[in-house]
């Protein structure tokens, strides 16, 4: 298969040796309004991208495996180092630990599966992604991270996503970043735009629609994508964009979303019924569905509704 997949491509801001915070993403999403009830113990994401530095102070603690399915280290299987960044970067955003110094992530207890689909250069092939969405569902992963895309629709890439939803596994993809600002114009990405996957597109941190985002009738929801800071190459930290830095705040979120509404309802919820909860907590933007979806991704807006219909509040409300 020609080698026609690749990095939702991406713009490095800035590179950083030291920080020590919340990232404004993290923040904006609402996660640590939710990490005194999960931070995402017990789940499983899935990473498929180019690898990530496995030594990373803020991720060393999180990865529980991982295999390599590039031409990278001469096809090692056990080797899923991280050589371009982008995967490292996914990975922060998704579960990393802030270990004295450093970022935390959306879900800082989540496990993480490295699944090593892209090269150095951010390119892969077709057979690469659908080996690691094979082996996504043979691990039993409970959610699968692609910011990755391509111009060409697979049926075998298709179908892989297919055999990995009804494993009840949830598959988020970024939508892409050949938008042109313009809902009326649309732009296809695979397998963002699969009917089956979670598709995330980008707002930027004043929740503005980014002009790079792609803009269809199959994206779900948004999260934040410019300036994004995260982990990086070497032990460091990065500030990117792109719709592939959108889709781990949506994955991480995915992972606390879990295990909240698992517990809460008692018993294990089909991919159906969790994707319906993740999308009760959005918030729209005003932007056309085609850019936004259901909107911004918000963990603590069920909350926030429980306390304006608390009876006691609408007592007050009444008594005014």
């Amino acid at each position: 298969m020609e080698r026609q997949v690749h990095v939702i491509p991406f713009q490095v801001l800035e590179k950083i040796e030291q920080v020590n915070e919340i990232p404004t993403g993290v923040e904006m999403i609402q996660a640590p309004k939710i990490w005194d009830q999960t931070k995402g113990k017990g789940i499983t994401v899935a990473i498929l991208d180019t690898g990530c530095d496995i030594t990373h102070p803020d991720l060393k603690e999180r990865i529980v495996g991982g295999i390599n399915f590039t031409n990278d280290d001469e096809g090692k299987t056990d080797v899923y180092k991280d050589y371009n960044g982008h995967g490292t970067h996914v990975a922060g955003t998704i579960a990393a630990t802030k270990n004295n110094n450093g970022v935390v992530g959306v879900a800082p207890e989540a496990n993480l599966l490295i699944i090593k689909v892209l090269d150095k250069h951010g390119s892969g092939q077709y057979e690469w992604i659908i080996n690691g969405i094979n082996y996504a569902v043979e691990q039993k992963a409970d959610i699968i991270s692609m910011s990755l895309g391509g111009p060409e629709n697979l049926p075998a890439l298709h179908e892989a996503i297919q055999k990995a939803v009804a494993s009840n596994i949830l598959v988020i993809c970024a939508a892409g970043n050949q938008g042109d600002g313009v809902d009326s114009t649309d732009e296809f990405d695979y397998p963002g735009c699969y009917n089956e996957v979670i598709s995330v597109g980008a707002i930027d941190l004043e929740r503005h629609s980014s002009n790079f985002s792609n803009s269809n009738n199959e994206v779900d929801l948004v999260g934040p994508g410019e300036k994004i800071l995260s982990t990086y190459l070497n032990g460091t930290y990065a500030t990117l964009s792109g719709t592939s830095m959108a889709t781990p705040h949506v994955a991480g979120a995915m992972a606390l979303v879990k295990v909240l509404v698992n517990a809460s309802f008692e018993r294990n919820l089909t991919e159906r019924e969790l994707y319906a909860q993740l999308i009760k907590r959005t918030v729209p933007l005003g932007n056309s569905p085609k850019l936004e979806g259901n909107g911004l991704v918000y963990l603590n807006v069920m909350d926030e509704l429980s306390e304006v219909f608390n009876p006691k509040f609408v007592a007050k409300l009444l008594s005014l």
